[in-house]
């Protein structure tokens, strides 16, 4: 098959021919017909991934397919079923597996990150009968893929995290595809929400998918959000990862507010000083939020089916997968707003 694969950190990320994967128990094989362009696996090829252990190595774990495969004592399943996967795996027997908490497995399956991801014409998908996920019929098939990582993730940190109603103001601090995702679904639930980053595109961008409070995050950003909310946000939802970001959405925060951590911290030790002061006098909760479950798909998807979710709406480029490999190593410095997705011929 053929696939994008480097051989070092920071190196090139040449697309050539590699062996097609087969399927052990319990695992199925899906042919990739759309994959996300994400910043984790940006991260990954700089090598900030501590799961990434082996080189060479293949990118990429949001992503929609058809079945190509099935391995031994996989049932219920086709060949030519639609899929997609959450980007974290459960193996189904550890601790949080056996109470529904696949996201937080203690032994989870990353593709792009714990094996060979989705840049690729074929994937590997462990743990297949608690993780594959149905796609319905008509569902856009490079929309879908972000269901794998960006929009059930914003979806998990907005609804069952933040636990946002309708009403209440909510803050989104970073908006690439994660806190795009976020206000998209933080709208779609009849909340108010204030979109904030250093990009006038991306802010556009926010604004024509649902937010009503565009704020620079070169300003001061918490004292704008208590403005212009009346008090400040209800939920705050950091989905980049930057340190002055993380205690500005802190800040933001009404008296009895919840933040959620969704965007990772890298560098520096990982260390992130939080104003406990403010969290103790107001009663604040911090909360982290890591994907969702395969099993708590069923009412995001629904919400597409029923037209008041598109997620096809924050693709803003698709292209192949040489082309694609080559946009992945110039996330550093590309400010396109929206998703880029690799789709297949």
């Amino acid at each position: 098959m053929r696939a994008a694969i480097y051989h070092e950190f920071g190196g090139p990320i040449e697309v050539r021919d590699v062996a097609e994967p087969a399927p052990g128990p319990g695992e199925v094989i899906v042919r990739v017909l759309a994959t996300g362009i994400c910043r984790s696996d940006w991260h990954g090829w700089r090598g900030d991934d501590p799961d990434i252990r082996h080189l060479p190595h293949v990118p990429g774990h949001e992503f929609a397919g058809e079945i190509a495969a099935l391995g031994e004592g996989v049932t219920g399943w086709r060949v030519g079923d639609r899929v997609t996967v959450p980007f974290v795996a459960g193996c189904g027997e550890c601790g949080p597996c056996r109470a529904g908490d696949t996201q937080v497995c203690e032994h989870q399956s990353q593709p792009g990150f714990t094996h060979w991801g989705t840049f690729a014409e074929y994937v590997r998908v462990r743990y297949a009968a608690g993780n594959l996920v149905a796609l319905p019929e008509g569902v856009d098939l490079s929309g879908a893929a972000l269901l794998g990582c960006r929009f059930t993730t914003a979806h998990r940190a907005v609804v069952a995290q933040g636990r946002a109603r309708p009403g209440e103001w909510v803050a989104v601090h970073g908006c690439g595809g994660v806190g795009l995702s976020a206000v998209m679904i933080a709208a779609s639930l009849g909340c108010h929400v204030a979109a904030v980053d250093v990009d006038g595109d991306a802010l556009r961008l926010a604004s024509e998918i649902g937010a009503e409070v565009l704020i620079r995050a070169d300003a001061d950003a918490a004292t704008s959000i208590a403005d212009a909310t009346g008090g400040g946000a209800h939920v705050s939802v950091d989905a980049i990862g930057d340190r002055n970001a993380i205690a500005s959405s802190i800040r933001s925060l009404r008296p009895r507010g919840r933040h959620v951590q969704v965007g990772l911290v890298v560098g520096h030790g990982r260390v992130v000083e939080i104003p406990m002061d403010r969290v103790i006098g107001l009663e604040l909760e911090i909360l982290g939020s890591h994907g969702m479950p395969a099993r708590a798909f069923g009412p995001i998807l629904q919400l597409v089916v029923d037209g008041r979710l598109d997620p096809s709406r924050l693709v803003t480029r698709r292209c192949g997968l040489a082309e694609g490999a080559a946009l992945l190593t110039e996330m550093g410095h590309d400010t396109t707003p929206g998703v880029t997705v690799i789709e297949s011929p």
